[in-house]
């Protein structure tokens, strides 16, 4: 690497210090304008899943953190379980086998190039940084350089200030999992459905997929029993609704 950008350093030195809000400091916009980027956002995975966005730019970068969260696809999973850079200039140009249900979301939102950075160390994977672009266009090696020192980074301040265990164990008021209900409801199909846990997620998935509803508010009515998933003869389960 050639080097830190002074921008980027000033940037860097606010990430520890937890300045901003939710489990890392610093301003997300800021950064995402350092590297000349539309938007960024850091998502923490457990079990070879990325189960919880803790700092993004708003907009299109915390709905694209959805979308992958409700598909189970797409380059931040690839980055996080293969800790792996993942860059991908021009979205419209790749395999449309590689990710088939979400480059079309992704084409929905209005993102064209995505750079994908695992937080990991060593054979542990944290989470991943992704960077998105409305427009094709593929970093230069000094954008990679910032990037790269900027999940670094990132990685250390989760660990050694104990981010990381707080974003999961709930230590801290800001810690607050959003998306626990997903799991919740998993839970809750398992046993409507007599399906695995696996199984369950993948039913409430694929309803969220099919209804175009994010799959928190699949979720959430799943938990508040407005929506049901029982048994058909053939082994499937069908959702249905309660409204009473």
């Amino acid at each position: 690497m050639t080097g830190t950008s002074a921008i980027m350093a000033r940037i860097l030195r606010d990430l520890p210090a937890g300045s901003g809000s939710g489990p890392l400091g610093g301003d997300p916009a800021r950064c995402a304008r350092a590297l000349a980027v539309d938007g960024i956002a850091v998502s923490l995975g457990t079990n070879g899943s990325l189960t919880e966005t803790v700092w993004s730019t708003p907009g299109r970068s915390a709905l694209l953190e959805d979308i992958q969260f409700t598909l189970g696809e797409g380059p931040g999973l690839d980055a996080y379980r293969n800790r792996s850079l993942i860059a991908v200039g021009d979205l419209e140009h790749s395999d449309p086998h590689r990710w088939p249900a979400f480059l079309p979301e992704a084409a929905r939102l209005g993102v064209r190039a995505l750079f994908c950075f695992p937080l990991h160390l060593g054979a542990a994977s944290l989470g991943v940084l992704t960077a998105q672009r409305a427009s094709a266009a593929a970093l230069d090696p000094a954008q990679i350089d910032d990037a790269l020192v900027m999940a670094a980074a990132i990685t250390s301040a989760l660990i050694l200030h104990g981010k990381w265990r707080e974003s999961f164990a709930q230590a801290e008021p800001h810690a607050t999992l959003h998306r626990a209900a997903v799991h919740q409801a998993a839970g809750i199909i398992s046993v409507q459905a007599n399906a695995s846990l696996t199984e369950a997620m993948a039913m409430l998935r694929a309803h969220a997929y099919r209804t175009e509803q994010p799959l928190l508010t699949t979720a959430d009515e799943v938990v508040a029993r407005r929506l049901h998933f029982r048994n058909n003869r053939d082994g499937t389960a069908t959702p249905s609704t309660d409204r009473d």
